[in-house]
């Protein structure tokens, strides 16, 4: 069997670009990394609490229609319903759907999602604008 990237840091790269010049969003992929321990529901769910910052609620779900892409592509379908932030019920079923979803896909669908929170941060550090919360000035101390 090959091996397959399923463009893991392309995916990664293009999200970070994106949220690039949006105002403390891309801060975000350092809270994504910490929060996939949490589990695929808390992940998902972390949306709705950012819901007032819709650049950062727009990032997590961004970050998770490219993992349920991935996955897809892999031949695993996480659910993914079109959930509205002020539907209880529908937040309820999409939370119970993750919440049964079969343990082995969860587990690879986690490894992948550490994985691609891993390069956003990377992507993160080299492309921050560097008049932001930085205390190097722009330059590299690491």
């Amino acid at each position: 069997m090959a091996w397959e990237s399923y463009r893991l840091d392309q995916e990664a790269h293009d999200l970070v670009v994106k949220y690039r010049d949006k105002k403390d969003a891309l801060n975000q992929a350092y809270k994504m990394r910490v929060a996939v321990a949490y589990g695929l529901e808390r992940f998902w769910g972390e949306q709705f609490r950012l819901v007032k910052d819709q650049d950062k609620a727009d990032y997590w779900r961004d970050t998770w229609k490219a993992l349920v892409k991935i996955m897809a592509n892999a031949g695993v379908k996480i659910p993914n319903d079109n959930v509205s932030s002020d539907d209880t019920a529908a937040i309820k079923i999409m939370a119970n759907k993750l919440w049964d979803f079969p343990i082995e896909q969860r587990k690879v669908a986690m490894a992948v999602l550490t994985q691609l929170c891993d390069s956003m941060v990377w992507w993160t550090q080299r492309y921050k604008p560097t008049n932001s919360n930085s205390n190097s000035g722009g330059e590299d101390n690491e």
